[in-house]
């Protein structure tokens, strides 16, 4: 089973960038759907952006469309998130998830793995 480790949270002020990502290891990434999640304090657990196995197809939430990009480097076995234009309700913990059978998808049950965590937090 593919195990899932996230970086590269921090603190930074609105409008600033962060670039996260996820180390897979145990097995082979591109088997998986591979999503990213977002949990702030208090709120249930969010769907936040997925990419396909290949890496040709992505999905946003609309809260994030146009200021964050998913991408994918399978020969490195590594998922990254990429936030830019960031804005103090895109502060939250952020995990990784990977999904082995089906498609994209944007609701947690649906994913297989997750990883800890990385926190993200925005400053106005």
């Amino acid at each position: 089973q593919v195990q899932l480790v996230e970086s590269g949270g921090g603190s930074v002020l609105a409008g600033g960038s962060l670039r996260l990502s996820c180390a897979a290891s145990g097995g082979t990434s591109s088997n998986y759907v591979m999503g990213w999640f977002r949990q702030a304090p208090g709120k249930e657990r969010e769907f936040v952006a997925a990419i396909s196995r290949g890496g040709g197809t992505t999905i946003y939430a609309d809260s994030v469309k146009g200021r964050f990009t998913i991408s994918r480097d399978n020969a490195k076995n590594t998922v990254y998130l990429q936030m830019n234009s960031l804005k103090p309700d895109d502060t939250g913990v952020y995990y990784c998830a990977a999904r082995r059978l089906g498609g994209l998808a944007t609701k947690t049950p649906e994913y297989d793995r997750w990883g800890q965590g990385t926190h993200v937090t925005v400053s106005s």
